[in-house]
């Protein structure tokens, strides 16, 4: 068994994946997102024997991942502002606008919520079944499904509101 091979296979699995969570932390930002990426393969790397197969190897990831971005933003006090080079990809002009501007009003809104919320949604919007959310931020799965749904409220509130 080839434990660097194992560990190829397991990040090329699973790094476009932790990314983008990283992204939503992040709140678009790239370099930032790239950082944490590394941060937590390399936390995988090391602490891979002590992965004792309780959970499922992708909840063991997204669980160092969702530590990871929580701990770098708790320690600094980050204030995140959007990227808007993440909209560079549509085409039309009325488009940009608008996608821009809901962009913006999610992000911010994401940004509002508890650190707990926050790793839900962001999880959710990886479209993680919701069985594997729960057992990475520990909650039964009708906690977690009552939790998404309000703060899916919330955030359509908050979106269409401002509140």
């Amino acid at each position: 068994m080839n434990i660097e091979k194992d560990f190829t296979a397991l990040y090329n699995t699973y790094a476009p994946k932790i990314h983008r969570l990283c992204l939503g932390y992040a709140s678009g930002d790239r370099d930032l997102a790239n950082e944490w990426l590394q941060e937590t393969f390399i936390k995988v790397w090391n602490h891979r024997k002590s992965f004792k197969g309780n959970a499922s190897v992708d909840t063991w990831i997204y669980r160092i991942a969702v530590n990871t971005c929580l701990s770098d933003l708790r320690k600094t006090k980050k204030s995140i502002p959007i990227n808007e080079a993440i909209l560079k990809d549509i085409d039309n002009e009325e488009d940009i606008h608008r996608n821009e501007s809901r962009l913006k009003k999610m992000y911010s809104c994401i940004d509002q919520l508890t650190a707990q919320n926050k790793a839900l949604i962001l999880l959710e919007l990886e479209d993680l079944p919701q069985v594997t959310i729960a057992e990475t931020v520990g909650l039964a799965h009708g906690t977690l499904r009552t939790r998404l749904s309000r703060i899916r409220k919330s955030l359509l509130k908050c979106i269409t509101n401002g509140k």
